[in-house]
């Protein structure tokens, strides 16, 4: 890898992080933000949703929007977007403005984990996965330090300097991607009326998607644990599979979709790494998000030992990362994922088997156990992605990748609130476990399963 792939790397790298640094660090805020706001864990995980939700739907758009105004345009955009949402959040009057900035928030990072990812895939053409290995390695070490900083954070100054830690790492990845990032043609989206734009990019589907997900969101979050739906919930759940419905009907008939479902059909291997990314990002957060709160309400840990504690899952994930790099480079994604899975399984029953009097260190191994899975499928999926797509859309197919990542941190939230209800509990958490395990279980066999010959015939056809 040449000098000027390396200060690429760097550039995106320091971009890409702020994704999980703001995931990492709100996960241990959670229980302090409830405390500020009075409310409850269904409630106060709106800031979890709002982020992952705008991040699904602004992932394949940025895809998109890059290839109308340029790759480079676009990160830089990003940046200047987490800047200013870093700079207000802390100034919010209120719940809902602090959800406002966590919507741009999560936009700007949106363009930068998306656009990255394809400039990596574009100009870095030698040794991909280990490529792969150095991105990595930035987003589990802000994986790795987000809890514990964020514990630090909380103690020394509360919560408001969560946001006010990325404006350096936004200050150095500015001045490096802009000498680093080589320049882009002629904006394309210069030649289009604002109509032909927002038919390029699908904005009536962007709607229905958003509508359909945010219904299915509040039917669901309104259930709770009791098994009672009110209207409100009914009504909200019935609007949004009616709008997932009409977003369906309207991706496979028009001409520019906003996730273009005929993709999937056209590369089935692709749609496997989907579905799979999909469910490790669903294990992966329900115990990233879940321990903290775990830890700190039903166990009266503090912020900083909980982010301690919290260190083992990034550190194994960077420890993993170098490693997950070599072993894929040489036997392929299929082994490393089938480890991973392995791992968050037996991670999942030990969560699962952990007593009322065990010690709250004994989070521990199970963290380690995800840490080192998480560090493998950072990797694997990513490379099993690129060996599925053909590079003509890479925009397209990064987008689609990181919304699966998305769904599947919504949906890591949405069981963990429904299981969980308004207050964490010792039942509750263990019930927890037994999902996972059960969840891990399919990721372990659909991974066993898996057809890599078919990946081989449609990498040899592209």
């Amino acid at each position: 890898m040449n000098v000027r792939s390396k200060k690429l790397l760097i550039a995106v790298g320091l971009g890409v992080l702020l994704n999980p640094l703001n995931s990492s660090m709100i996960a241990v805020a959670i229980a302090r933000l409830q405390q500020v706001y009075r409310l409850d864990y269904t409630e106060v995980s709106w800031l979890i949703f709002s982020f992952y939700l705008a991040s699904a739907i602004a992932q394949p758009v940025m895809g998109k929007v890059s290839d109308l105004f340029g790759r480079r345009r676009i990160f830089l955009a990003g940046l200047v977007v987490s800047f200013v949402s870093s700079m207000l959040a802390p100034l919010s009057p209120s719940f809902g403005w602090l959800i406002a900035a966590r919507v741009a928030q999560s936009i700007g990072t949106s363009m930068l984990v998306a656009v990255g990812m394809a400039i990596v895939r574009i100009h870095v053409t030698e040794k991909q996965a280990s490529a792969l290995s150095v991105l990595s390695i930035f987003l589990s070490g802000a994986a790795a330090i987000g809890p514990f900083a964020g514990g630090v954070l909380l103690e020394q100054w509360d919560w408001h300097a969560i946001f006010i830690v990325n404006v350096p790492f936004v200050v150095a990845s500015f001045l490096l991607a802009r000498r680093a990032i080589p320049g882009d043609a002629p904006a394309a989206a210069g030649k289009l009326s604002l109509r032909k734009w927002a038919a390029r990019i699908d904005a009536i589907g962007i709607l229905l998607f958003a509508a359909g997900l945010l219904g299915l969101l509040i039917g669901l979050l309104s259930v709770k644990t009791a098994g009672h739906a009110p209207l409100r919930g009914i009504v909200a759940g019935g609007i949004g599979l009616v709008s997932l419905t009409l977003f369906a009907r309207r991706e496979l008939t028009t001409a520019s979709p906003f996730i273009p479902l005929r993709t999937f059909a056209k590369y089935p291997a692709m749609t496997w790494v989907n579905v799979q990314f999909v469910l490790v990002n669903l294990l992966f957060y329900a115990l990233f998000f879940g321990v903290p709160s775990y830890l700190q309400t039903v166990r009266q840990v503090s912020e900083l030992h909980t982010g301690l504690l919290m260190l083992t899952l990034g550190l194994c994930s960077v420890a993993a990362s170098p490693f997950a790099g070599k072993w894929i480079d040489k036997s392929g994604p299929r082994p490393a994922l089938i480890a991973a899975a392995i791992l968050m399984l037996l991670g999942s029953i030990w969560l699962a088997a952990l007593g009322k009097s065990s010690p709250a260190i004994g989070v521990s191994l199970p963290l380690a156990a995800f840490g080192v899975g998480n560090g493998l499928n950072a990797v694997g999926m990513q490379a099993a992605l690129f060996r599925s797509s053909p590079k003509e859309i890479a925009g397209v197919a990064s987008g689609l990748f990181n919304t699966s990542r998305y769904l599947g941190t919504i949906l890591s939230s949405l069981l963990t609130g429904m299981i969980m209800g308004g207050t964490f509990t010792f039942a509750g958490f263990r019930l927890l476990g037994v999902f996972l395990a059960a969840i891990a279980l399919v990721l372990v066999l659909m991974n066993l399963r898996r057809d890599e010959s078919r990946v081989a015939v449609r990498e040899r056809t592209n």
